[in-house]
């Protein structure tokens, strides 16, 4: 598999779109070390990925201002065959698509707002519940305010896709 850039393509949180052109820096160096220089990923990839929403735009260098209060917490996605869709479109087997496309295999569903989140105007996959180190991160398309009591955020199932490009 080619890994050149990672991009987030029709990612949809309660109808909004996001696109993210690349990964983190962080991401790029531990890849490119595994890949090419023969370090060991295996000793810092976590069990799974963890899905944070944020107020304020990120980089390839660092995050936004992330959600916090109103039981607001990262969401916790298994690195696992049965909770990503492989190239190929589905959870069976190995990728054997032709796009580099993979996605999520389930809804990844936030908890509910018990108190307003604010103006939520990106995301991250980060490797770890909190704190830790930013995967992906991109703006939103479109801005999604989140207040007290409204429905939980998600990600449908099939909505958040990963393009690795080759």
């Amino acid at each position: 598999m080619k890994l050149k850039n990672l991009l987030i393509m029709a990612i949809m949180l309660t109808g909004i779109t996001a696109q993210a052109a690349s990964l983190s820096d962080y991401a790029e160096n531990v890849i490119a070390d595994h890949m090419f220089r023969g370090t060991s990923y295996s000793a810092t990839a976590p069990a799974s990925f963890h899905v944070g929403l944020f107020t304020t735009s990120c980089t390839d260098a660092a995050v936004g201002t992330e959600v916090s209060g109103g039981s607001y917490a990262r969401v916790a996605v298994t690195r696992a065959t049965a909770s990503w869709n492989g190239t190929h479109g589905n959870t069976t087997g190995a990728s054997s698509g032709t796009n580099g496309t993979i996605s999520n295999a389930s809804a990844i569903t936030f908890p509910a707002p018990t108190a307003s989140w604010g103006s939520v105007t990106a995301f991250a996959v980060m490797d770890a519940a909190s704190a830790g180190n930013p995967i992906v991160c991109t703006d939103l398309t479109t801005a999604k305010t989140v207040n007290n009591g409204d429905a939980a955020p998600a990600f449908a199932a099939g909505a958040m896709t990963i393009q690795f490009d080759n």
